[in-house]
């Protein structure tokens, strides 16, 4: 498999275990075979952002997640391409944390067939996608040992600490800039924060599998996701 950012940060070293193989199923299925549940006629329920800033389609998404049930009382986090944040919730939808992200260098919504077994030198830059949906995630460690939260497997999409092997990618300078227009650079993969990682994403998926969404940048949200608006 070829790894989305280097052979050694997101390869894994060996048999991945039927909890992972399982999430990577459920990560390939059709957007049309996520099932929603109508609105309660009680009332909509909300997630918790206490006082981060979240751009409305964030927000829509995880009040959406938190009313329907659609993380099956998982832990889950929101992938916020256009604003490059990863919001990540508990399983009630009160948020743990929020960071900035560096993402695919190519804009677009789906990834290319087959594209997690080929050689990265074989990546044309355009192919370098961060592909939009939901996908069951669990923590795994990669060759080197590190800790990695597998997104797709079978894609090769992880989201992990920031790599800083090479200096002249400026990846945790483009992490620092109050501005998303830089951080696309990534084969794809989801570089956040290494402390963000420690702190916020490995707590939160410690002993469980959860739930990422990746919000859509080309499609709409129900599209990918058959949501809706929660009123």
């Amino acid at each position: 498999m070829a790894a989305a950012e280097d052979t050694a940060q997101t390869a894994h070293p060996g048999g991945l275990s039927s909890v992972i193989e399982a999430s990577a199923l459920e990560a390939a299925a059709t957007p049309s075979t996520i099932a929603t549940r109508p609105l309660a006629a009680h009332g909509s329920k909300r997630a918790n952002f206490d006082r981060e800033h979240a751009s409305h389609a964030a927000r829509q998404h995880a009040d959406w997640v938190v009313d329907s049930g659609d993380n099956h009382n998982l832990p889950f986090a929101i992938v916020d391409k256009t604003d490059a944040r990863v919001f990540v919730f508990d399983a009630e939808g009160r948020l743990r944390g929020a960071a900035a992200a560096l993402l695919g260098l190519a804009r677009g919504d789906d990834t290319v067939p087959g594209i997690g077994n080929r050689p990265m030198a074989s990546i044309r830059p355009e192919e370098r996608t961060t592909p939009a949906g939901r996908f069951v995630a669990a923590l795994d460690r990669n060759v080197r040992g590190k800790e990695i939260l597998w997104v797709s497997y079978d894609d090769a999409i992880s989201m992990h600490p920031v790599i800083t092997t090479k200096p002249e990618e400026r990846r945790a300078q483009r992490l620092a800039t109050p501005t998303p227009l830089d951080n696309r650079i990534s084969y794809g993969c989801i570089n956040v924060p290494a402390k963000f990682f420690e702190n916020v994403v490995r707590p939160a998926f410690t002993g469980t599998d959860g739930i990422v969404y990746v919000l859509p940048e080309t499609k709409s949200a129900h599209e990918v996701f058959a949501s809706y608006e929660v009123e």
